[in-house]
């Protein structure tokens, strides 16, 4: 990264003043300088020619590079944030020391004058190295159960899944069957027919909302226990007074309190109920019905 840095320096930097750009201007030749570098070249030549080509420039007041200029601000701005950034989070917000502890009992970062001090005292402390390689093994023992439910969930949630489409595949072949068997009788049997395939449809409804549902819930548990992970393994990647400071609560994030999913009992479609006995009970339930229109009539023999 600081070979990076210099590297974006140096191309930001001005050839004849080797600062950064001020001003800057661009000549034919496609080469940028400070205005004031330029016009001090020329001034001093007696010329008006590229301090780094020499290419002659008829020029005497080249236009502004807006793009250098923008981006030279934009870096320098980034650079001045950054370092107030680091020198406020490796010092001491008490006493401005350099933090060079770790307090186990307040688990917080401290200073040398931090470690005499009454609030510290008699209190457990390790060298900030001790401390990040301590917290970081912590938090990789916790990744374990995490990772090992999020497969569970994962494994849960791949089988819900398969059961939603086992339930449709039910669906589909039970109304088959059903079709089948009520094809075999007249338009009287249409009736009830169409009133059992009403009845799967509800149970089909009913039980794909409710698997629905566990779906639904079960993603946002492995949703949860993903970012769990990943916000952990980013803590884990921090600089170490920043992993330091959020450990705390990287630690309680890390727990996890859920129980392992489960494929509740009744969440397929009853198919013995829909198929079994179905023609009997139709022809009982239509003989019921041919006796309710046409009674038997009585006749009497003289």
């Amino acid at each position: 990264m600081a070979s990076k840095t210099s590297s974006l320096d140096e191309e930001l930097c001005c050839a004849v003043c080797s600062d950064f750009f001020k001003d800057p201007v661009v000549l034919k030749c496609s080469h940028s300088f400070c205005r004031v570098c330029l016009q001090k070249c020329w001034e001093q030549k007696s010329s008006q020619e590229c301090p780094l080509c020499r290419r002659k420039s008829s020029v005497t007041d080249p236009p502004v590079n807006l793009t250098l200029r923008n981006i030279v601000e934009s870096y320098l701005q980034q650079r001045r944030v950054r370092n107030v950034s680091e020198k406020s989070e490796s010092r001491c917000s008490l006493h401005g020391k350099k933090l060079l502890f770790f307090c186990e009992n307040d688990q917080e970062l401290i200073c040398v004058v931090c470690q005499t001090s009454k609030k510290h005292r008699n209190h457990q402390l390790c060298p900030l190295e001790e401390a990040v390689e301590d917290k970081k093994e912590d938090l990789r023992v916790s990744l374990i159960p995490l990772t090992e439910k999020l497969e569970k969930f994962t494994k849960v949630k791949e089988e819900f899944e398969e059961t939603s489409k086992h339930i449709k595949s039910q669906s589909q072949q039970t109304e088959k069957k059903i079709k089948e068997e009520f094809e075999e009788l007249h338009q009287f049997l249409r009736e009830e027919e169409e009133a059992r395939l009403t009845v799967l449809r509800v149970e089909e409804k009913e039980k794909s909302e409710r698997m629905k549902e566990k779906i639904d819930n079960i993603s946002k548990h492995v949703s949860t226990l993903s970012e769990k992970i990943r916000d952990i393994e980013k803590a884990m990647g921090a600089e170490d007074v920043s992993f330091l400071k959020i450990i705390k609560d990287t630690k309680e994030k890390a727990q996890c309190s859920l129980q392992d999913p489960e494929l509740a009992s009744g969440a397929l479609i009853d198919v013995a109920k829909h198929l079994d006995s179905l023609k009997i009970g139709v022809c009982e339930k239509m003989l019921e019905t041919v006796k309710y229109k046409f009674p038997v009539q009585s006749y009497v023999s003289f």
